[in-house]
C-alpha cells in the first residue's frame, strides 16, 4: 500500500517496541509502504466539536467486551467436549489451545499498533494483499460474525423453549431474539456496551454455577472417562468447539480502535485468556465428572427440569449481550466502510445526521435479518459451531496470525538467532495448523451434519417443533 506520509500524533503511532519503529521508519525509507495522517483517524472525530466520540475506552471495559463475546456460547459446549474426548484430552485441548489463542491476541494487538489505521479485518487484508485481500477477509470476517450471530438467535430460542416447555412456535421465538438484539445494537459506540458486557459476565457466571450446583446435587449419573477412542470425524467436531470458545480474535481490532489507550490491549487480552481458560476448564471437569457420558450441549440442560428453567432464564441476557457485540462490531465494519475516506472525513460518522444514523439502524436490521434466517435454516448447535469453526475461526484465531507475524518481521530477521528461527517456525506452524484445522475440522462438521439428517435428528427449517432441552 503506498501513501504520503505526515507527521502523527505520539499517542496514535506509538509501537509496541523500539525494534517496531526502527522497522517502521526503515520500511518508510524503502518507499513500502507509508500512512496518510487521515488514516489513523478511522472515524474522523479528532474534531473537539464532533457528536460521538469513538475512542473512549479503558482496558478493563475492553477486557469486559471481549470476555463477554468470548465466554457467552463458548462455554455451553465444553463439558459435552469432555465427555466425546475424555477428561484428559479435554484439559489439555483447553489449555493448549487457550495459550496459542494468547500468543496469536498479542500478535493482532501488535499488528494493530504497527498500522493504528486497522480498523478491521478487511483493512489488515488490504494491507496483506492489495484490494483483492481487503475484500476476501472483510467478507469473510461479515459472514463469520453473522454467523455468531445467528447460533445467538439460535441458542435464544432454544432458551424460549426450555423456559416456556414450548408454549409458542419456535420460529416466534427466535423472531423474538432478533428483535431484541437488534435494538440492543443500535448504540454506535462500544464504550457504551461495555457496561452491559458486565451484566452478561455475572449472567453466565450464575447460570453455570447453578448448572454445577444442579448436576452436583443430582449425584453422578454416567461414567468418567480418562480417554476416549473415537472417530477421527467425531474427535475433530469436539476440537472445533473448543475452537470456537477462544474465537474472539475476529473482533480484536474493531476493540483496539475504540481504546482510550490501544498500547493497553495485552492487558485486556491477559485478562480475557486466563478468565476463559480457567472458566472452561472448571465448568468441563466438574458437569463432566457428574455427568459422564450424558453430558449435553448446551451445557445448561444437564441439570434438572426445573434448575434447567432457572440457568436458561438468568443465562438470557448474556445470550443477548454477547451477540449484540458481535453485531456491533460486523455493522460497524459496514458502516466505517460506508462513510470512511481516504484523504477526507465524513461527518456522518462522528455526527448525529439522519443519513448516518439510518445507515447504522439499516445495517443493523440487516445483520440480524440474516441471522434469524440462518438460525431457522440451520437448526441444530454443535454442528453449527463446528462448520463456523472450521471455515472462520481456525484463520482468524489462528492462521492468520502467523501471516501478520511474517508481515511484521523483515526476512533478514527471521532466522538471525537461535530465538528468532524458533519463533519462525512456530509461526509457520500456526498458519499450517489453521489450514489443517479448515480442513479437518469442515470435513468432520458436514460428516456430522449428514448422519443427523441421516438420522431424522434435526427439524426441518423454519420448523414450530419444540427444540427444548
Amino acid at each position: 500500500m503506498s501513501t504520503t506520509v505526515q507527521d502523527t500524533p505520539t499517542r496514535r503511532t506509538s509501537l509496541a517496541d523500539s525494534a517496531d519503529v526502527e522497522v517502521v521508519n526503515e520500511k518508510h525509507e524503502k518507499g513500502q509502504y507509508v500512512v496518510k495522517n487521515e488514516d489513523f483517524d478511522v472515524y474522523g472525530e479528532d474534531d473537539e466539536s464532533s457528536d460521538i466520540k469513538y475512542r473512549t475506552m479503558v482496558w478493563w471495559k475492553a477486557a469486559a467486551l471481549m470476555l463477554a463475546e468470548t465466554v457467552s456460547l463458548g462455554i455451553l459446549s465444553i463439558p459435552s467436549v469432555f465427555a466425546s474426548v475424555g477428561m484428559v484430552a479435554g484439559c489439555i485441548l483447553v489449555i493448549a489451545l487457550g495459550a496459542v489463542a494468547t500468543a496469536t491476541g498479542y500478535v493482532i494487538g501488535n499488528f494493530k499498533l504497527r498500522y493504528p489505521h486497522v480498523h478491521n479485518m478487511a483493512d489488515a487484508g488490504e494491507i496483506l494483499a492489495g484490494p483483492i485481500g481487503r475484500e476476501v477477509l472483510g467478507a469473510a470476517q461479515v459472514i463469520f460474525i453473522v454467523f455468531l450471530c445467528g447460533s445467538h438467535v439460535l441458542t435464544g430460542l432454544i432458551a424460549f423453549d426450555t423456559i416456556t416447555a414450548g408454549a409458542s412456535c419456535s420460529v416466534v421465538w427466535a423472531a423474538v431474539t432478533a428483535i431484541v438484539c437488534m435494538i440492543f445494537t443500535i448504540p454506535r459506540t462500544l464504550d457504551g456496551i461495555s457496561y452491559l458486557s458486565v451484566a452478561s459476565f455475572i449472567s453466565i457466571i450464575s447460570a453455570i454455577l447453578i448448572t454445577m450446583i444442579g448436576v452436583g446435587v443430582a449425584g453422578h449419573q454416567g461414567t468418567v472417562s480418562v480417554t476416549a477412542h473415537l472417530s477421527f470425524a467425531s474427535a475433530f467436531l469436539a476440537v472445533t468447539d473448543i475452537i470456537f470458545a477462544y474465537a474472539g480474535h475476529v473482533a480484536f481490532f474493531t476493540f483496539i480502535a475504540e481504546m482510550k489507550t490501544p498500547e493497553d490491549f495485552p492487558k485486556a487480552l491477559y485478562a480475557l485468556q486466563i478468565a476463559d481458560t480457567t472458566l472452561y476448564l472448571i465448568v468441563g471437569i466438574v458437569v463432566y465428572s457428574y455427568t459422564g457420558e450424558y453430558a449435553v450441549s448446551p451445557a445448561l440442560g444437564n441439570t434438572g427440569h426445573v434448575l434447567r428453567k432457572v440457568a436458561y432464564g438468568i443465562a438470557f441476557p448474556t445470550i443477548i449481550i454477547a451477540g449484540v457485540i458481535n453485531g456491533h462490531v460486523c455493522a460497524k465494519l459496514i458502516f466505517v466502510r460506508i462513510f470512511r475516506r481516504k484523504g477526507s472525513r465524513s461527518r456522518h460518522m462522528a455526527s448525529h445526521t439522519w443519513t448516518g444514523w439510518l445507515t447504522w439502524i439499516g445495517i443493523c436490521c440487516a445483520i440480524w435479518a440474516m441471522a434469524f434466517i440462518i438460525a431457522e435454516v440451520i437448526p441444530f448447535f454443535n454442528e453449527l459451531l463446528g462448520v463456523i469453526s472450521a471455515i472462520f475461526a481456525s484463520w482468524f484465531t489462528y492462521g492468520i496470525s502467523g501471516i501478520f507475524w511474517f508481515h511484521l518481521t523483515p526476512r533478514e530477521r527471521r532466522w538471525s538467532t537461535w530465538g528468532q528461527r524458533l519463533q519462525t517456525i512456530f509461526w509457520g506452524s500456526i498458519i499450517a495448523i489453521g489450514g489443517f484445522i479448515m480442513v479437518a475440522g469442515l470435513y468432520a462438521s458436514i460428516q456430522s451434519i449428514m448422519d443427523g439428517y441421516r438420522n431424522g435428528g434435526f427439524p426441518a427449517p423454519f420448523s414450530c417443533a419444540n427444540q427444548a432441552l
